[in-house]
């Protein structure tokens, strides 16, 4: 077994980042260092660069969520960028999404002893869940999958004129070609790469931004949406 080395301290501009939910943020390092290592949500070798790597890469996002919308995280794991985005910004509704039992017993535990109350935990993939979960505004990821797979899981959560956030890597430019066709399949009618976090981490996070239209998912995705919603609703009046 390898041993966990030890996490450093959380470093001064986390101070600025997360403000008054910055002892929430340090309890979120702590957590990740030990439950997240101890049920391999997050590899020991992750540990020494925690901060920078994994929490502020993702909190730095919220410089692109528009203000008071709706969140899905998908494939949230260990709630990155979900937990962090959520410390930043409580105007937010966020819904952490995660198929893995494990995964979602340490978010429904992360969520609880941090006190996040505008922020719920639903275990299911995101293909499971279209029709039961409201669409939102906003959906986000990281080190989920390739663009032109994510988007297919992403894209019909959104509503109308919503955006897919992803968070990505030096190949974001070489993905989202890959991605073209597939994206306007889907329903997307603007792309964007943006770098996010100056001053707080270097290099920049990467986030791909995809804007869709009217049709979230393309004809194929609406269809199957009006289905489920038509069960949910069925369900319901029993």
């Amino acid at each position: 077994m390898t041993e966990a080395a030890e996490l450093p301290p959380a470093p001064d501009v986390a101070r600025e980042v997360f403000g008054d939910r910055y002892t929430d943020a340090v309890r979120y390092a702590e957590l990740l260092a030990e439950a997240g290592v101890q049920r391999g949500l997050i590899g020991p070798r992750e540990v020494p660069r925690l901060w920078e790597r994994h929490i502020l890469n993702c909190a730095v996002l919220s410089e692109v969520v528009p203000d008071g919308v709706t969140v899905c995280d998908v494939g949230s794991g260990a709630g990155l960028p979900g937990i962090p985005l959520a410390l930043v910004r409580e105007d937010l509704k966020i819904t952490l999404l995660e198929p893995l039992l494990r995964r979602t017993n340490f978010l429904t535990e992360v969520v609880e002893l941090l006190g996040l109350d505008h922020v719920t935990v639903v275990r299911g993939r995101a293909e499971e869940v279209m029709g039961q979960l409201p669409p939102v505004h906003v959906v986000t990821a990281r080190a989920v999958a390739p663009l032109d797979r994510l988007a297919t899981w992403g894209i019909p959560l959104l509503r109308p004129y919503g955006e897919m956030l992803a968070l990505k890597g030096d190949a974001a430019e070489e993905e989202l070609k890959s991605a073209a066709t597939a994206l306007t399949k889907l329903g997307a009618v603007g792309t964007s790469i943006l770098q996010v976090g100056e001053g707080i981490v270097d290099p920049l996070s990467t986030v791909v931004r995809v804007e869709v239209g009217e049709s979230p998912g393309g004809v194929r995705f609406a269809a199957k949406r009006a289905k489920a919603a038509r069960t949910g609703r069925a369900r319901r009046r029993r």
